[in-house]
């Protein structure tokens, strides 16, 4: 297959691999391959609940629906050996499912609805008329953890470890309370990326609705790093007093960052206090610290970043200088505040790894995080292709009218997705159906009566 083809998004691509046999399986080695795939494609992955989210009430029951809004929607595919097919289009729920399932393509990706059906968008574009634009997007945010590598020393990269992971549970508390608290948003569901980050997508019919330079403003609303590996301050804390959300967020902030980083990251261990000293505007007080602390070193003690942590904050704070005090605040906001990628929440066309998908190095399913626990989340305890596969083996025959899912450790999470997050979208989405057409018969009403 040419580039070409594969760009032009080809719906006749399948992954020539037959789908082994359940009974023919005793055992499920650890990795990530077509045939795992196949599987929990037809078996786990949550199909209908996947497509009554992307149809938001347009689902042809009520007569306001738009019965073209599920078919305008674009998904990418990623299929074996790195063919990446976008611009895919279905236009009924039992299409997209019938195309996974054969397709069964290594990572789906979701993107906008268009004005037009993107699968047929040169047809459009050759009639002169470039009508062929994004009209509908979720508003989206893309937290990586390798964003953090300055601050964190347990892992690198795509790594993570727990001592790590509180760094994005600080992301996603500072920033639901946020979206929820300041913006009115009600339906953000967050998702675990599968490796190394989560995901966020904000579902609200206002969300979906915003044009690129509304969204560029709400990014910019949490834009707060703006520094690089090379940067002594690596954010930017401008006026005599934080903002409101600054404020709310410093709470959970130097909460995390006492309780869980200093002593995990080791933040003012021997060899890495000068990191934080250079970050004091006032040499008498870097001076200061740097004599206690080289007087007073221990090895192999978490103990010694609180204790220099207090004498940091209480020197600062004696000295009754706001600059030193917002020294203080730009530390803790340095190594936690979150890290988003700015240019996926700007643009309505960007497409994002679709929920449940599997990720391919690790074979973690990208399942949902619950913010009010988000605590609990572990990311290396997430359900894997072969644990699960391996569940359902040893659970036998399943039951009458049982779910598939529900006899693996992958239940919870999707309940959690059609229960708290589904189930409220879509009821909020047929009240503005109604509402809407209730309005429109009004004035048709008054209209005649004229």
């Amino acid at each position: 297959m040419t580039k070409e083809e594969a760009e032009n998004g080809r719906d006749d691509m399948l992954i020539d691999n037959p789908e082994p046999q359940y009974k023919e399986l005793d055992a499920f080695p650890d990795g990530f391959n077509s045939s795992y795939l196949k599987l929990y494609y037809g078996w786990l992955f949550p199909h209908a609940e996947m497509s009554k989210w992307m149809a938001y009430g347009n689902d042809g029951k009520h007569p306001a629906c738009d019965e073209s809004y599920f078919g305008r929607r674009e998904y990418s595919f990623t299929l074996d050996n790195d063919v990446y097919v976008r611009f895919k289009s279905f236009s009924t729920a039992h299409e997209l499912e019938k195309t996974i399932k054969n397709d069964c393509p290594f990572k789906i990706d979701i993107g906008p609805v268009y004005s037009v059906d993107p699968a047929k968008r040169h047809a459009y574009s050759q009639s002169g008329d470039n009508i062929f634009t994004p009209v509908e997007r979720e508003l989206v945010f893309d937290i990586d953890i390798s964003d953090y590598d300055d601050v964190r020393y347990c892992c690198s990269g795509a790594d993570v470890c727990l001592d790590c992971w509180p760094l994005m549970t600080i992301a996603i508390k500072v920033m639901d309370i946020a979206l929820r608290d300041d913006f009115g948003f009600d339906h953000i569901l967050w998702v675990y990326s599968g490796r190394r980050g989560v995901h966020c997508w904000v579902c609200d019919a206002k969300a979906r609705r915003l044009n690129n330079e509304q969204r560029s403003a709400i990014a910019d609303y949490f834009r707060l790093y703006k520094g690089n590996s090379n940067s002594k301050s690596k954010v930017s804390l401008v006026g005599p007093a934080l903002h409101p959300y600054l404020v709310r967020s410093y709470n959970v902030l130097s909460d995390y960052f006492e309780r869980k980083l200093l002593c995990s990251q080791q933040l003012l261990s021997d060899e890495r206090y000068e990191n934080i000293l250079d970050m004091i505007s006032d040499e008498s007080v870097t001076s200061e610290l740097r004599g206690k602390w080289q007087s007073n070193r221990r090895s192999n003690t978490n103990d010694i970043n609180i204790v220099r942590w207090e004498q940091l904050k209480h020197l600062c704070g004696r000295k009754k200088t706001p600059g030193l005090q917002r020294c203080v605040q730009e530390i803790v906001f340095s190594f936690t505040y979150p890290r988003i990628d700015m240019e996926v929440s700007k643009h309505m066309n960007h497409l994002l790894k679709s929920p449940f998908c599997v990720h391919p190095k690790t074979g973690r399913v990208c399942v949902p995080i619950n913010p009010n626990i988000c605590d609990e989340f572990d990311p290396t305890n997430v359900p894997t292709l072969s644990k699960l596969l391996s569940e359902i083996n040893d659970k036998g025959l399943q039951a009458e009218g049982e779910k598939v899912w529900d006899r693996t450790s992958m239940g919870m999470s999707i309940r959690y997705f059609k229960e708290s997050f589904l189930q409220p979208l879509l009821k909020s989405c047929k009240e503005e159906m109604e509402a809407s057409y209730n309005a429109k018969i009004q004035q048709s009403k008054n209209s005649l009566g004229w």
